[in-house]
C-alpha cells in the first residue's frame, strides 16, 4: 500500500525527523533516542506525535512510564517509512553525484514549491531581528534589494530560519499597493522601484500590473484601473506592501 502523500511530503521535507525513527531502532526508548538525535525530549515527542498523526496506523508504538520514559519501537508501517527514508537517502546522493552545476539543484528546488501567492521572490536572509512575539527577517534579494517580512517567533523556530538561509518571500498580488508617490507609503513598508513589463486591464475588477525589479525579478500587483493614471509599459512605477503580509517559505 502507498504511503499517504502528506507523509511522502514530510519524509522530504524533515528528515531529520524521520531519522528519529532509526534512533528508536537503535536505542529501543524515547529518551535515549531523542538523546542520540540531539533533540529534547518533548522534541521527539511532537515529531512522533506529528508522525503518528500522518500516517494510517502509528509508525511508533510505545509503552508510557517506567525507568528511562519507558520503551518504544517501531510497527510494521513504521519499519516500512524508515526502509523508504533510507532508499531517499541513496537517491539523494545518486542525484547529488549526476548534477552536473549546484545551480540545477537549486533551480528543482524552487520548482518544487507550491502556492497561491502569485509572487515568490528568491533570496536570502541577511539578519533576523526579535520584537518581542514576533520577529523581522530582512531578506537579501540581491543587486541591492532587500525586503523585510514580519513573522511570529514560533514562526521562526519552526522554520528553523537564520541568517544565511535561502528561503522565498511569497506576497499576493492583492497585498500588494501601487503608489504614485513614495511619500504615500506607511511607515516601515517595503518599497520597490522598477520598470513595468506588462498591464492587463480587466474588463472587470483590478487589472494586473507586472513591475520588472533590477535584480530581475517581478512582481505582480492588482491596481484599481482608476489609479493606473495612464500607466504603461516601459514606465517606472513604484509599489509597496507591509512586512506583515510577506509569508515566509524554505524550499523542500
Amino acid at each position: 500500500m502507498p504511503l499517504p502523500s502528506l507523509l511522502t511530503q514530510h519524509i522530504v521535507r524533515r528528515p531529520q525527523r524521520i531519522a528519529l525513527l532509526q534512533h528508536i531502532v537503535e536505542q529501543g526508548s524515547i529518551t535515549r533516542a531523542a538523546k542520540s538525535a540531539g533533540m529534547s525530549y518533548k522534541a521527539a515527542w511532537d515529531a512522533i506525535d506529528e508522525l503518528n498523526n500522518l500516517a494510517a496506523s502509528p509508525l511508533v508504538e510505545r509503552a508510557v512510564g517506567g525507568k528511562g520514559g519507558g520503551g518504544a519501537r517501531l510497527s510494521e508501517e513504521g519499519l516500512r517509512v524508515l526502509q523508504l527514508y533510507q532508499r531517499l537517502q541513496v537517491l539523494q546522493a545518486q542525484v547529488l553525484e549526476a548534477a552536473e552545476h549546484a545551480s540545477d539543484l537549486d533551480l528543482l528546488g524552487r520548482m518544487m514549491l507550491r502556492t497561491s501567492a502569485r509572487n515568490q521572490l528568491h533570496g536570502r536572509i541577511g539578519q533576523v531581528v526579535a520584537m518581542g512575539r514576533n520577529d523581522r527577517i530582512e531578506l537579501d534579494l540581491g543587486a541591492g534589494l532587500f525586503l523585510d517580512a514580519q513573522i511570529t517567533h514560533e514562526s521562526t523556530l519552526a522554520l528553523e530560519l537564520a541568517a544565511g538561509s535561502e528561503v522565498f518571500a511569497l506576497i499576493k498580488a492583492g497585498w500588494i499597493e501601487l503608489l504614485h508617490s513614495v511619500d504615500q507609503a506607511p511607515e516601515g513598508y517595503n518599497l520597490f522601484k522598477g520598470r513595468v513589463e506588462q498591464v492587463l486591464d480587466e474588463e472587470e475588477g483590478p487589472a494586473e500590473l507586472r513591475l520588472r525589479l533590477v535584480n530581475g525579478q517581478t512582481l505582480c500587483a492588482l491596481v484599481e484601473p482608476s489609479r493606473l493614471q495612464g500607466l504603461k509599459e516601459g514606465d517606472e512605477a513604484v509599489v509597496g506592501f507591509a512586512p506583515t503580509f510577506v509569508l515566509i517559505a524554505t524550499p523542500v
